[in-house]
């Protein structure tokens, strides 16, 4: 009998979680696991009690029915006042449509743009699940480089020749997409690399994407840009949400921003609104606590400055524990927060990332991802979120473990 599954469930994966159910399988045998693998800020910092309040104050008013199917007025209103204040840019109502996150705004881009054979431009090392939303619609990724060992900068030059060869071999790239601050580098890019990959989607007629979900958690003396400033008179879209700002990742409250009055842009507002209208609706309380959220500026303030202290010093902390470590190479973040080290394959006894990882998740209880989860094979991410103790715990097993297996 043939299989009833589409061919399309084998993307649907998420490499993040991949070591998960091992993970789980070792700690009900009695081991001590220390998760670093998964960004879930809530798990550490708490969510902020006025949001909390204003999440339950939502559901004593009976905010549990189906709510307008693109985004509550009142949180229409919260983002186009965020953008404004923030960034300058002037959003009018159909400009914003709120999503389960920013996952499912990436489900909209893909079935609104790719049909089989569709490129979709994006950087290596990239956030996994661009990966699969995708391939799921046949996309094809094609990807540039960001280069380590120039903290992380984009190779612009050679992404350009690589989407215009592409394009005069009748290839379609239907959009690029970019993380900023990046996820899982740590990168901030300069207002210059952002005006300069704006020029690239124009001079190759390409939708510009740009992911900025971590915009405010940035630190070392950056400067965040978004792509909403230097991106004027091009069709782009700009995602964000509640998650990792508003510490709030299961809220599932994500917003698409398209700012252009050109005919992709409005053709994109539209199709998305359709989108929105077949799912019906969000999670109403989570809608009234997030526009609450974005609207208590005063209360927000403090929150963000004290988690982004917090993650900095856990960040930074992190960076010296694995320079202590011959084997690995570090660059220092400055949003977000995670590291992406590079491996001494050479000098390890270990075939791949995906074989270190396993084997320290096997023998010293550190859940990491491998880096062939982002398109950097030699590489593994730290999500740098637990407590400074704990932090300092796991990477000094992590630096054991490499001496232990580095070839004599």
């Amino acid at each position: 009998m043939a299989s009833i599954f589409s061919r399309k469930s084998v993307y649907a994966q998420n490499l993040i979680l991949e070591l998960d159910p091992i993970a789980d399988k070792l700690a009900r045998r009695g081991k001590k696991i220390i998760k670093l693998n998964r960004g879930d800020p809530p798990r550490f910092f708490p969510t902020p009690k006025y949001i909390i309040d204003a999440y339950i104050a939502a559901l004593r008013n009976g905010a549990t029915y189906y709510s307008r199917a693109q985004g509550i007025p009142e949180l229409t209103r919260a983002v186009q006042r965020r953008y404004q204040r923030m960034y300058g840019i002037r959003l009018g109502e159909e400009d914003v449509i709120t999503t389960a996150g920013v996952s499912e705004s990436l489900l909209f881009i893909n079935n609104a743009l790719i049909n089989r054979g569709d490129r979709a431009a994006m950087f290596a090392p990239y956030y996994p699940q661009y990966i699969p939303r995708l391939m799921i619609e046949g996309g094809v990724p094609l990807t540039g480089k960001l280069v380590m060992e120039n903290g992380w900068e984009p190779d612009l030059d050679g992404f350009s020749r690589k989407i215009g060869r592409l394009k005069r071999n009748g290839h379609k790239v239907k959009y690029i997409i970019t993380t900023n601050p990046h996820n899982p580098t740590g990168k901030v890019f300069d207002r210059k690399s952002l005006r300069e990959l704006a020029g690239i989607a124009n001079d190759h007629g390409v939708l510009l994407v740009s992911d900025e979900i971590y915009d405010e958690i940035v630190y070392n003396g950056s400067k965040f840009t978004s792509m909403g400033e230097v991106a004027k008179g091009i069709p782009h879209i700009i995602l964000n949400g509640s998650s990792k700002n508003l510490d709030s990742t299961g809220f599932r409250i994500g917003f698409m921003v398209i700012p252009g009055d050109d005919r992709i842009s409005q053709g994109l507002k539209k199709k998305f609104s359709q989108y929105a209208l077949v799912r019906l609706s969000l999670n109403t309380p989570s809608e009234y606590a997030v526009a609450e959220a974005l609207n208590n500026t005063k209360e927000h303030s403090k929150a963000i400055k004290s988690m982004t202290n917090a993650i900095a010093k856990r960040v930074n902390l992190s960076v010296d524990l694995l320079r202590e470590n011959p084997y690995i190479t570090v660059t220092r973040p400055s949003g977000a927060f995670y590291l992406l080290p590079k491996l001494d394959m050479k000098s390890l006894n270990f075939r791949s990332s995906r074989d270190f990882v396993l084997s320290a998740l096997m023998e010293t209880g550190v859940q990491l991802t491998g880096g062939y989860s982002f398109g950097t094979p030699s590489n593994f991410r730290i999500a740098a979120l637990p407590p400074e103790d704990v932090l300092e715990y796991a990477i000094n097993k992590v630096n054991a473990f490499c001496l232990k297996h580095a070839k004599k």
